[in-house]
């Protein structure tokens, strides 16, 4: 049974697509834990209304980068976790934080990276005239948005699409593979060969 932390800074939709996944297709894991930066999350309280344990580590009581970041692992390996989960957690993390986690912390980028890493992604696609836009789940490394990519998800990008629009697609299909993404790692079918993610086909776990 392994254990995984989820990080959030806000609602946490991810979050809340991976506890049901978890829970409706009974996971050889749990949610052991869900951790976020800021005290007014709402996920936090979708977390400990499904008996999950929350924490809050507050980054603005912290001077530093660092500070906040070995402050919050701290707290995230009370919870021994065998996976890390970011889930719209809005802090870029140090090196030094990245490579202890390294191998067993997962990210969800909208975009289909390389393509857009960083912030306002559906502005940029929009920008760019792409025909497809979509989703990354990939290992988190120090380079931001950039780790071994595990899976992705793509839209149509449509002539009459906003922001909004279609931020609305993406999200939806976020909701969709990053539990499938999640389940791989709970499954042992992840493994990094030469910076780049293979898939077995086959579960190894019970």
């Amino acid at each position: 049974m392994k254990n995984i932390v989820i990080l959030i800074s806000g609602r946490g939709s991810n979050m809340e697509a991976v506890v049901r996944a978890a829970r409706d297709q009974q996971w050889p894991a749990r949610i052991a834990a869900v951790i976020s930066n800021r005290a007014d999350a709402a996920g936090l309280a979708f977390a400990a209304s499904h008996g999950i344990a929350t924490a809050v580590v507050p980054n603005k009581d912290y001077a530093t980068r660092a500070e906040f970041d070995a402050a919050l692992r701290t707290v995230i390996d009370g919870y021994a976790p065998d996976l890390v989960v970011l889930a719209g957690f809005m802090r870029i993390l140090t090196p030094e934080f990245v490579d202890h986690y390294a191998g067993r912390m997962l990210n969800i980028h909208p975009s289909l990276l390389p393509a857009f890493p960083g912030l306002a992604t559906h502005a940029q696609a929009l920008a760019a005239g792409v025909p497809e836009h979509g989703a990354t789940v990939h290992f988190v490394t120090a380079e931001l948005d950039h780790g071994p990519m595990v899976a992705q998800a793509a839209v149509p990008v449509l002539p009459d699409d906003t922001v909004d629009t279609l931020s609305a697609r993406v999200l939806k299909q976020e909701h969709e593979l990053y539990p499938r993404a999640i389940r791989w790692f709970v499954e042992d079918r992840l493994t990094i060969e030469a910076g780049k993610v293979v898939v077995d086909d086959s579960p190894r776990s019970a």
